[in-house]
């Protein structure tokens, strides 16, 4: 692998350090992986299921699109214990 020198701050440095997940992981791998996972793109599926949640937030108010734990758990049929602080 060809390699390259970059400059980049301690602080920087220190930032990447932060991120490795194993000792001997490499800088490479780091920047890498930052790279793949701010390169994802957003599905036409996904695209449209979010337009559908935001028509739906403007045509009812974010109060009629939110429910109590309480509410879900009713139609779910589950029981909540009743644990009092």
């Amino acid at each position: 692998m060809e390699k390259t020198t970059i400059q980049i701050s301690e602080k920087t440095l220190e930032r990447l350090r932060s991120l490795k997940r194993y000792e001997r992981e490499s800088y490479d791998e780091i920047v890498n992986n930052l790279i793949n996972e701010n390169e994802e793109e957003v599905s036409e599926d996904e695209i449209k299921e979010i337009e559908s949640a935001l028509r739906e937030i403007r045509e009812k108010g974010i109060k009629k699109t939110t429910q109590s734990i309480e509410e879900v758990a009713r139609e779910l049929g589950v029981e909540l214990d009743n644990v009092q602080n």
